[in-house]
């Protein structure tokens, strides 16, 4: 049996194998936020290609949290309740599935007119415009949320929940130097950028208790002077760990424009190479991988405990079948 094929462990979980859906935007949610029956049909179907573990797309914990018009929200128990037919529909197929949760932070669309929110005023560029700081009730508010929505997500028959801590959204916002300027206990050095995602982690926990699974996905390289690089966040990370995550899924970037960006990019299989040296649970890594090969590179050499396959999925639903 290839490393591919074997078993593995998140937390609670046995997966048939290593090989994971991640989160991609469908953009077809109703103007609501309410997922649809392409989302039931869309998740199964990967499902039934084989793949250890899906994940669902970025879903809202919050109306004012939204990356878009068309995504799709958990911020109700109507939300919810559409949400329940996925975890149905890809758990008759053989897999586990979790969803996203998200907040968009300086990166939102609100719905409803809702404040654009940050860790500071800082903005990402002209079109998003200029957010408010967060205050201290946003910030409970934002914590609250959290726990609910992953309340929500576990009530629905999903196996567990990831936080999205990447591509610029709101907890990456917070863990990184060059969107949070402030003073306070939520930023000012390394440390106090972290505070605030492992309060969520740890209230996600407390409501869920042990047995459904927590993870973080998280951009472990701005691609910017002075922003977050795979050493910070493996910093970080190995604070966050403590606190309740199951696994890590190492992206990068998101967090500037690609025109405010002044150094190489760095891979996100090169970050998850980093930050698997730092943590002792699962690493998933992602970043371009669309053969056998590729997946059993990364896993012999222990870059990763698992390996996300995006876009190709979108194309070939089996091809975990037929790598």
């Amino acid at each position: 049996m290839t490393l591919a094929f074997s078993p593995g462990r998140i937390g609670s979980l046995t997966l048939a194998n290593r090989i994971v859906m991640p989160p991609m935007q469908r953009y077809e949610g109703t103007a609501e936020g309410f997922a649809t029956d392409y989302h039931v049909n869309h998740y199964a179907r990967r499902a039934r290609g084989g793949v250890g573990l899906v994940i669902l797309e970025s879903t809202a914990i919050s109306p004012e949290g939204r990356l878009m018009g068309d995504d799709i929200g958990i911020f109700s128990q109507a939300h919810a309740l559409a949400l329940s037919r996925i975890a149905a529909a890809v758990k008759a197929e053989g897999a586990p599935a979790l969803v996203q949760l998200s907040h968009g932070g300086r990166k939102s669309r609100p719905y409803g007119g809702g404040p654009l929110l940050a860790p500071s005023a800082v903005a990402y560029d002209e079109r998003y415009g200029m957010p408010q700081a967060m205050t201290e009730a946003d910030i409970e508010k934002l914590i609250a949320d959290f726990r609910i929505a992953a309340r929500r997500a576990i009530d629905s028959g999903f196996a567990g929940v990831e936080l999205h801590a990447a591509h610029g959204y709101l907890l990456h916002q917070f863990l990184s130097p060059l969107s949070n300027r402030r003073d306070d206990e939520y930023g000012g050095d390394e440390d106090r950028r972290a505070v605030l995602p492992a309060r969520i982690i740890r209230a996600v926990r407390d409501e869920l208790g042990p047995q459904p699974v927590v993870t973080m996905r998280i951009s472990a390289s701005d691609n910017a002077d002075s922003g977050l690089t795979p050493e910070m966040a493996a910093r970080a990370l190995s604070y966050l760990a403590g606190h309740g995550l199951d696994a890590v899924h190492v992206s990068a970037g998101g967090l500037v424009p690609p025109a405010a960006q002044t150094m190489p990019l760095v891979e996100s299989l090169a970050c998850a190479e980093i930050i698997r040296s730092a943590l002792s649970i699962p690493v998933i890594a992602v970043g371009g991988i669309n053969n056998l090969a590729d997946v059993e590179a990364i896993l012999s050499t222990g870059k990763a405990d698992f390996v996300a396959i995006g876009r190709p999925l979108l194309i070939y639903p089996d091809l975990s079948r037929i790598l």
